[in-house]
This record gives C-alpha cells, structure tokens and sequence, in this order.
C-alpha cells in the first residue's frame, strides 16, 4: 500500500472516529438530561399505580403486606399504606422536594423487606436464603427500587443548587 493510500484510510478512520465521538457525546448529554426526570416519572406513575390499588382494596400484595405488620389492623393499614404510596408517587411526578420525598421512600422500600423476617415461608423456598420465591423475588427487586431512588435524590435538583452559590 502506498503512502498516500495508508493516509487516505487513516484520514478517513480518524473522521469517522471523530463522527462516532461526537454522536456518542450528543447521545449521552440527552441521556443526561432526560434519564432522571425519566427515571422520577416512571417511578413515580408505578407508586401512584400500585397505591391506588391498595387504596381501593384491589392489590393482590394486601395480605402479603397485612401479614408483615400482624399487630396492625389490616382493614386500615393497607388503604394507609396505599395512600402514603400515592402521594410519594405525586410528589415523584411533580418533581419538588425530591431529597425528602426519596428518604421517604427508601424508608418505605426498606419495610417491604419485613417480609423475610416476618414470613419467610413465603419468601424462601425449603427455608434456604438463595433460593427465592415470587414473593421473594417480588421483594428483592426493591434493591433496585431504593437504588434509583437514590440516583433520583442525588441528580434531581442538581441544577437549582449551581444556581444558588451565587445568590447566598
């Protein structure tokens, strides 16, 4: 191959690295700027969801969940419950207080795991930790839940605090 040829297709593979780069950025200052808000929003729609459906007494998790806290009155609790989900899941959507409105639900999400201890019959299969039910399973996932709770706490309101600096 000659000089000029092997300058040619370093010339050309150097432009379409730089094509791909550019592409790359521009994808990932989208995803920056949408994924959390994407995140909230979607989050925030399934607590409303699923609080709805403990609200009106149309969940199938209500005796799951009556179970884990038998010392309180499941005719009461879970409706509560459902209401607390609800407007965790607003407050998700609207996007204000979003650190507090996170603590809450990483609490929140933190009981759901009372279940292992409290019924774990129905969380392990043959007693054994590793080998979950769809309960348990139904259960560990939250892991994932508090984790993008705290991905939403610690992005959401990162704009408002550089414009703060200058006006303290």
């Amino acid at each position: 191959m000659s000089q000029i040829t092997k300058t040619q297709n370093s010339s050309g593979s150097e432009r379409l690295r730089g094509v791909a780069l550019a592409t790359e950025n521009r994808i990932t200052g989208y995803l920056r700027r949408w994924s959390v808000p994407i995140l909230r929003s979607c989050l925030g729609a399934v607590f409303v969801w699923f609080g709805a459906l403990k609200v009106a007494d149309a969940t199938p998790v209500a005796d799951l969940v009556a179970g884990t806290v038998p010392w309180l009155d499941r005719s009461w609790f879970v409706p509560v419950l459902g209401g607390v989900e609800v407007l965790l899941g607003i407050g998700l959507l609207l996007g204000r207080f979003t650190t507090v409105v996170c603590a809450l639900l990483v609490g929140h999400l933190c009981g759901t795991f009372l279940v292992l201890v409290m019924e774990p019959q129905l969380a392990f299969q043959r007693d054994n930790p590793l080998l979950l039910t769809t309960v348990g399973e139904f259960v560990v996932k939250n892991l994932v839940l508090i984790s993008a709770a705290l991905v939403i706490a610690a992005w959401s309101d990162r704009p408002a605090r550089r414009a703060r600096p200058s006006q303290v």
